[in-house]
């Protein structure tokens, strides 16, 4: 996606083809979903643009690795410029690894929703497309009535002026992204305009959101 503001070219996570012309061939192969360590639970959801999800989620007490990637759709093992089409009924999404002893699924869950607008149909912000929409996944009957929970407290709290339209799916096959979107905000925030200003006041929302939840260099 091309986004113009006051004049301004930025470069959305589906710019043209931006991932065939920035990269070289070793990044864009996948990257790979590990099983959970000893001790270690896993989640799986998508609020927007996989680059700035990645990050807020990383930054949160308990939580391991993040894997960005692809979820809900129709095609098998789909690339990035599949996703982008908008045919494949894919979002982009996270793969969540977490110490349940250190971060509650229920506290990742409030995270997710400070992290983007969940009231936005099939669109964050300048980013819009079925890739982009709000959806979080469950595993467990617990999960699924955690997630109703919390889309009842976001409701009932009116800090968005509209209802949550979050799709709420059972997990059923995660698709790792390529290499180069793993860690991409952390590596491309210096030279990327719209890591600075698209995504990162979305993390920054969910970092004064859950601020007593954050890693200790991010509570600064």
């Amino acid at each position: 996606m091309m986004i113009y503001i006051a004049g301004i070219l930025l470069l959305g996570s589906c710019a043209n083809g931006q991932a065939n012309t920035n990269h070289k061939d070793n990044d864009k192969q996948f990257a790979s979903a590990p099983q959970p360590k000893a001790g270690e639970e896993v989640t799986t959801f998508g609020g927007g643009c996989f680059w700035a999800t990645s990050e807020a989620m990383l930054e949160l007490k308990g939580v391991n690795r993040v894997i960005a990637g692809y979820a809900g759709g129709t095609v098998k093992n789909p690339t990035y410029e599949q996703v982008c089409t908008e045919t494949t009924g894919h979002a982009e999404v996270v793969q969540v690894y977490y110490n349940p002893k250190v971060i509650s699924y229920e506290t990742l869950m409030k995270a997710f929703f400070s992290a983007h607008d969940p009231t936005t149909l099939n669109r964050q912000g300048w980013d819009e497309g079925t890739s982009y929409r709000s959806i979080a996944f469950y595993r467990t009957p617990q999960e699924k009535e955690t997630i109703a929970k919390v889309v009842n407290e976001v409701n009932a709290s009116k800090h968005y002026p509209k209802k949550v339209v979050t799709q709420v799916e059972p997990f059923r096959t995660f698709y790792p992204a390529e290499k180069y979107h793993q860690g991409y905000f952390r590596e491309h925030l210096d030279d990327n305009s719209y890591l600075t200003s698209v995504s990162l006041p979305k993390i920054v929302k969910m970092r004064k959101a859950m601020k007593a939840q954050l890693k200790p260099e991010f509570q600064k």
